[in-house]
């Protein structure tokens, strides 16, 4: 009971400490606000109001349904342009796209010489040329077998039918928000408990701490729950204050479970935390090695990019990752609503990845404490 004594008000001293650290304070609230908010909303992953223009050199009825299948939100609405416009155009950057529909196209498809299209792409704009480009193959494909269709031609025996779940309308700002808060309690977890020790570090405090009766088991477990609680409470208001309320994102699962999996995440970035801290002598030097280590576990875990996309070496280093288990949870819950049976190997494996992590911080601070004292 005393130890478990000790950990409870040193946990509140480092909570006190917390608040008075205004800079600190303020961060870690626009993280999990503004933060938030403005990264889920200034960026767009998916095709909006695209510039495309349009080469008719059939002018027919089938080329004027292909031309008005083409309007906002996804595209601007399709300028007529003659053929020396062309280069221009996409050298100069007003056009993502230029679809150019050659003669007779409409009498070559009746007569079932199966006829080209021509799309230039500016590949330049890279997410507009990779995901406009798909717009644009399925949306003359379904125009074409409509006009097929209201002549009595057959023409296309197959209709492709996409049924997208989980985010309908694949708006960016569903997917972003809830990531940015995934990446934000990895990253102010380690941030906080580093920033904690070596602050204690600078003002002589952690020599206080060593002449009094208390074990770097106390001293460190108070720093781990402390600054966790911290991060787990400014997760759950913005998940339910930002995302949900503000941006209308609509999370399918349980978000008791998702703070049980995050609160299990940070007893292990909280580790880290503790071991950077015991390795940077200072605050810059904690900067440098958090982006030695931040990155690799955010970009690599499957949050940005699908892990099935990856090499396959990259893929069983990271099994060791917190992150990796932390994401694939957190987005099974939020966005696909899974429950316990779905995720439980997941809670497992953070567990046992944590307690690792944990014992080596722990080794590591024991060791740095031994030296502060002689």
């Amino acid at each position: 009971m005393r130890k478990l004594t000790n950990i409870v008000f040193l946990g509140i001293k480092e909570l006190r400490s917390f608040w008075h650290d205004k800079v600190l304070f303020i961060f870690v609230i626009w993280a999990f606000s503004g933060g938030i908010y403005a990264i889920s909303t200034a960026t767009s992953l998916e095709l909006h109001k695209a510039p495309i223009a349009v080469l008719d050199e059939d002018r027919s009825q089938l080329s004027a349904q292909i031309i008005n299948a083409f309007y906002p939100p996804y595209f601007q609405t399709p300028i007529d342009i003659p053929p020396a416009a062309v280069n221009s155009g996409m050298d100069s950057g007003h056009f993502t796209f230029v679809l150019d529909i050659p003669p007779d196209f409409e009498h070559d498809l009746l007569a079932g010489e199966g006829p080209d299209v021509l799309v230039n792409i500016d590949a330049t704009r890279m997410t507009q040329a990779f995901i406009g480009s798909g717009y644009i193959r399925r949306i003359i494909n379904a125009e074409i077998a409509d006009f097929l269709k209201a002549t009595g031609d057959t023409g296309l025996p197959i209709r492709q039918t996409i049924r997208v779940k989980f985010n309908p309308n694949r708006n960016s700002t569903w997917f972003g928000s809830v990531m940015e808060i995934i990446n934000n309690i990895t990253m102010l977890s380690i941030i906080l408990t580093g920033a904690a020790l070596i602050r204690e570090r600078e003002h002589g405090t952690i020599e206080h701490l060593l002449v009094m009766p208390l074990t770097p088991l106390e001293i460190m477990a108070a720093k781990v729950w402390s600054n966790g609680l911290v991060v787990l409470v400014g997760a759950g208001l913005s998940l339910w204050l930002v995302v949900q309320k503000v941006l209308g994102v609509p999370v399918a699962g349980s978000t008791s479970l998702f703070l049980l999996g995050a609160m299990l995440h940070l007893f292990s970035t909280t580790s880290i935390g503790i071991f950077l801290g015991t390795l940077a002598r200072s605050m810059p030097q904690l900067g440098l090695l958090m982006i030695l280590v931040l990155l690799p576990l955010q970009i690599l875990s499957g949050g940005i990019t699908p892990r099935e996309s990856m090499p396959a070496v990259v893929q069983a280093i990271m099994q060791f990752a917190p992150t990796t288990h932390f994401v694939a949870l957190a987005q099974a819950i939020l966005y696909r609503g899974a429950g316990i049976a779905a995720v439980w190997t997941h809670l497992l494996a953070i567990i046992g990845i944590g307690a690792v992590f944990f014992s080596i911080a722990l080794l590591r601070f024991r060791k740095s404490v031994t030296q502060t004292q002689l």
